[in-house]
């Protein structure tokens, strides 16, 4: 191969649905890109897309939030210094945020939080960061933020931009505690009849697997904030086909599944607490992607930050369509596996 060119590589991806979806960042129906090589997902994500046009209003999401964060490491002599400084920290609050404003047309700080451990000192910068996902935005403003503080000479020594309190594509608590990306809630309430002859299963066998698989089995698992079958597998799929950056599904996986079989039928709800997702930025620029966003609304004159909300929000209805296709077959001994051969078998060798 010395010398010669490589193949060009590239991702299968499929437009699925369309997806009826209701809510305060989208209406209407529409159809949503995937790349993935795990080709069974198209169909799944696609039966999910049948269901929610069979009901009216479709599946609801409801935008909880939107923060991105950056957490700096200063360097003290003693705890007592850190926790000093800290509290000075806190309480200029308003000359960090007109430093922030200052360096950035988009970036807004909203919240600080201090963390002592020894004689180290962790602080959490939270920002609003309009229409981007927001990495080099709240890095940016970061390093200002970390000037501004070491000229105070409050005995703080600098330590590193980043000291992971962020937490940047990792599985930790802190992101679902204060907040990191956008937080998202799709739910929808399926009538029994239709859970019946669509799903070929029951409100109560859903609500049982939901409890005991998602739950229990990922507590046992020692899962971390999380409790759901497969979101990594939509949410991947999704961020490779609109240029968002793919590692982002460690903590973007972290949700949970709620289900309750309620008299008129089957509620299930998918709560994505920190989907770290824009549509300007890195990546955007490419060809496919600048294509996916416009035909997924996202290049629209909105006020700030409300395209990357739409998105957000067609990212977490697609989640909720694949978890509760999937979760419905595995309700029924067998259907998982023969979905998986009988449609690979169509569409290219088997293993």
């Amino acid at each position: 191969m010395t010398g010669e060119e490589p193949p060009t590589t590239t991702i299968p991806t499929r437009w699925v649905g369309p997806l009826r979806v209701s809510g305060d960042a989208v209406e209407g129906e529409i159809e949503v890109p995937l790349a993935t090589y795990e080709t069974p997902l198209w169909p799944s994500v696609g039966r999910g897309a049948r269901i929610s046009r069979l009901i009216d209003g479709g599946i609801r999401t409801v935008s909880i939030g939107e923060r991105m964060s950056r957490s700096t490491l200063f360097v003290a002599d003693s705890a007592a210094i850190a926790h000093a400084a800290a509290r000075q920290i806190e309480d200029r609050f308003g000359e960090l945020a007109e430093v922030v404003t200052a360096g950035s047309r988009f970036a807004r700080l909203e919240e600080i939080h201090p963390e002592v451990v020894g004689n180290l000192l962790f602080v959490r910068f939270a920002l609003t960061t309009g229409d981007a996902s927001g990495h080099n935005m709240v890095t940016n403003a970061a390093d200002a933020l970390m000037e501004r503080i070491l000229s105070w000479q409050l005995g703080l020594e600098y330590g590193s931009i980043s000291g992971n309190y962020c937490s940047d594509k990792k599985a930790t608590a802190v992101n679902g505690i204060l907040g990191r990306g956008r937080s998202v809630v799709a739910e929808i309430l399926i009538p029994h009849e239709i859970v019946r002859t669509r799903l070929r299963t029951d409100a109560a066998k859903v609500c049982d697997l939901v409890l005991r698989k998602n739950l229990i089995g990922s507590t046992i698992a020692g899962a971390l904030r999380s409790a759901n079958a497969h979101y990594a597998n939509m949410l991947l799929a999704f961020y490779l086909a609109t240029g968002q950056d793919a590692a982002n599904i460690v903590e973007g996986s972290q949700g949970i599944t709620s289900a309750e079989n309620r008299a008129d039928g089957l509620y299930f709800a998918c709560t994505l607490p920190h989907l770290i997702v824009g549509t300007v930025g890195n990546g955007k620029h490419l060809p496919h992607v600048e294509y996916a966003l416009e035909r997924l609304g996202c290049r629209e004159e909105r006020a700030g930050g409300a395209n990357a909300r739409r998105l957000a929000a067609l990212i977490a209805a697609t989640v909720l369509c694949g978890e509760l296709s999937l979760l419905a077959a595995q309700t029924n001994p067998g259907e998982l596996m023969a979905a998986h051969v009988r449609y690979e078998r169509r569409n290219g060798p088997r293993a």
